[in-house]
């Protein structure tokens, strides 16, 4: 039985709303996934509509999981939740041969051949940059229903600067159309599936009759985010039905450079007059101190977007205020986070709860080697290639063996699947504690994080043997659906977008970056959509949220850059010709006097060379206490102190809790779990 009261007021308004349509408006961490999943069960529990005729549609094959995932749970099966994409995939081969007989089509993954060879007819460049530029444009095109020869006087009517001349875009987007239809029948580009589904239900009553019958109701998630041909589909799919759900929240609309648009959105309620329309406000993610900011962010945008804002209200307990820094320079600006990640590990965050996010890409690598100097570990973009690595297949490999072995518990469940998992994978290096190598961690870490889904998905299917577990490791691999593997996650403000940790570092804040310096040259719509980013960015952080830019972009350089003007208004801007604040002044040696500038020796109150006044016995006796503990605990070694902390605590020998809290990098959650026994050892080696 469903039970509603496990949703707040308004989340049970949407839940319950009659079959016909609504339109959730759905905040940052307000629980829509949660929401939409008890309306499907619920739906379902009062006998209006059955399974298999539900159809929902999500921006990405992670999220189709995660609800698939969810409504297993609640016990409710046989719903499809799938992508636009892999929906219309699915219908466009069971209804191909009604509408185009017997010609063959097939799906083309790789459009750069096809798109080069057109470009250098048409006589423009053929680099891969450019070639990319013009598959984009392309992409755009069609998403918003845009032929060829409507292209140069539609990209007129639009804020988009096209790579080449327009009516060159256009000669390239029809050789290109043109290139794809070949004596052995057609290949099928991805925006291909949509326009061809829409088309068959368009024009084949015979088609449109079928699919109806078969597929009653619809939800639609981030319908902030469809693009004009999404749109068409979706109402071929409906016909004249109106049981339709839709969740989004256009403070979130992004993907505007991809054709997507809130106006469907925005309009909903004028589109279906009987709509009902639930706003959901509370945020179960983060802090008041963080919605604030983020409604501050929000409030200050222009535009029809903001006049539909919603006002977040946090929910969480009171938490620390967002940091806001001003650093020199970028190699300055890392270390000081790799210092402050540090010491979030130090006082017993997850590093898989803390997050680094940027506005392009190439803004990691100075953040990537900063942590690496400091010996955290991290993963980029979030861990999306996890199915991919080599020790990851290698792993399902030899399940796939196992299950075809006939001296192994196939039937095994529960406990003893997980059991019988990690033995199968020991000998690839799954060892009951962390290897102390890099490349034997990381190996180490995913195949621990592989054991770790197992045992989930397990307590989701208590009858879930070996064979229902490789087919669902082959879901999630297609899905793209990684687990959480223990490091930091360093990504692109658009790649978190979904995301949340405890911690979140939104660095680089300076104009040109953030916003962009051709959101900048396009004028005031793209503008407003690098606020909504940085508003994403905002509201992915649970607890901590630290804000930070710098002046120059190499160490001596030229401080010509200024702070993100999203934060005008927010925070004062500094002056950057007195002495930095006190929050950001380095450190410095309390030795030699010099500065300290990694994070290791900032840790330590000391430059890593001016030599340390610890016992070596003493050293070595804290790390392998320290190998004790995170055996007990099951963590990697690091996250119960790193080796900086270890020193530091050799150096001062502390004897109270007091003196332990004065060691940069220990807080009270580590002096709660490791503090007594700490102390003891300590006791005991004076």
């Amino acid at each position: 039985m469903l039970n509603l009261e496990d949703l707040d007021s308004d989340q049970r308004v949407a839940a319950t709303a009659p079959r016909g349509p609504v339109c959730i408006l759905a905040g940052a961490g307000t629980g829509k996934t949660r929401t939409i999943t008890y309306r499907i069960a619920h739906l379902i529990e009062q006998g209006f509509v059955s399974p298999n005729r539900v159809l929902a549609v999500t921006f990405t094959s992670r999220a189709a999981g995660e609800m698939r995932h969810r409504l297993n749970l609640m016990g409710v099966g046989g719903v499809q939740a799938r992508t636009f994409h892999a929906a219309a995939r699915r219908q466009l081969r069971y209804f191909w041969p009604q509408v185009a007989g017997d010609l063959p089509w097939r799906l083309l993954d790789n459009k750069f051949p096809l798109i080069g060879r057109a470009a250098r007819a048409v006589g423009v460049g053929s680099e891969t940059e450019n070639i990319r530029d013009l598959l984009s444009e392309i992409e755009w095109a069609k998403a918003s229903l845009i032929s060829a020869d409507q292209y140069p006087e539609a990209i007129i009517r639009t804020d988009r600067t096209p790579p080449v001349p327009a009516e060159k875009v256009a000669e390239v987007y029809r050789r290109y159309e043109q290139a794809k239809t070949t004596p052995d029948g057609m290949m099928l580009d991805f925006d291909d599936l949509l326009i061809h589904t829409a088309g068959a239900l368009e024009h084949s009553p015979a088609v449109a009759e079928e699919f109806r019958e078969q597929y009653r109701t619809f939800v639609v998630d981030e319908y902030q985010d469809v693009t004009p041909l999404q749109q068409r589909v979706l109402q071929a799919w409906l016909g004249e039905r109106d049981d339709l759900t839709v969740v989004g929240d256009a403070n979130q609309t992004i993907y505007s450079f991809t054709g997507a648009s809130p106006d469907h959105l925005l309009n909903f309620s004028r589109t279906y007059e009987n709509a009902t329309v639930v706003k959901l406000q509370r945020d179960y993610r983060s802090t008041p101190q963080i919605t604030d900011l983020a409604n501050t962010v929000i409030g200050k945008a222009t535009g029809r977007v903001a006049g539909t804002r919603l006002e977040l209200i946090g929910m969480r307990p009171p938490g620390p205020q967002p940091t806001f820094n001003a650093y020199d320079d970028e190699p300055t600006e890392a270390r000081e986070v790799a210092g402050q990640i540090l010491n979030l590990l130090d006082q017993g965050t997850p590093a898989s709860e803390i997050a680094v996010l940027y506005r392009i890409n190439a803004q990691s690598a100075v953040f990537e080697q900063a942590l690496a100097d400091a010996g955290i570990t991290f993963q980029v973009r979030g861990g999306e290639g996890f199915f991919n690595r080599n020790e990851v297949k290698q792993a399902i490999s030899e399940l796939v063996r196992a299950a075809a072995r006939d001296d192994l518990p196939q039937e095994a469940v529960g406990p003893q699947l997980h059991r019988l998992v990690r033995a199968i994978l020991a000998p690839m290096g799954l060892t009951p504690t962390e290897p102390e190598g890099a490349q034997a961690r990381e190996r180490w870490q995913s195949l621990n994080a592989l054991v770790e889904l197992v045992e989930e998905l397990g307590q989701a299917s208590p009858d879930l043997n070996l064979n229902m577990l490789l087919k669902q490791l082959r879901e999630r691999a297609d899905a793209k659906h990684p687990p959480t593997v223990e490091g930091v996650t360093l990504a692109s403000l658009h790649a978190a977008k979904g995301l949340e940790w405890d911690a979140v570092f939104l660095v680089g804040l300076v104009e040109n970056t953030l916003p962009i310096s051709h959101a900048i040259k396009a004028g005031d719509h793209q503008i407003e959509e690098e606020r909504r980013l940085f508003y994403v960015g905002v509201t992915r952080a649970r607890e901590h949220l630290h804000c930070s830019w710098s002046f120059a972009r190499q160490e001596g350089g030229r401080k010509s850059r200024k702070r993100t003007r999203f934060l005008d208004g927010v925070v004062p801007e500094p002056d950057i010709t007195q002495v930095p604040p006190r929050s950001v002044r380095p450190k410095r040696c309390r030795n030699c006097g010099q500065p300290l500038d990694s994070a290791t020796s900032k840790v330590l109150g000391r430059c890593e060379d001016c030599g340390s006044d610890a016992d070596e016995g003493i050293f070595e006796e804290l790390r392998s206490w320290r190998s004790e503990m995170a055996r007990e605990m099951q963590v990697p070694a690091y996250i119960v102190f790193t080796d900086a902390t270890l020193m530091a605590v050799a150096e001062a020998m502390p004897t109270t809790e007091t003196e332990l809290l004065d060691i940069s990098g220990i807080g009270p959650v580590k002096v709660e779990k490791y503090g007594t026994e700490l102390l003891r050892l300590l006791a005991e080696l004076q």
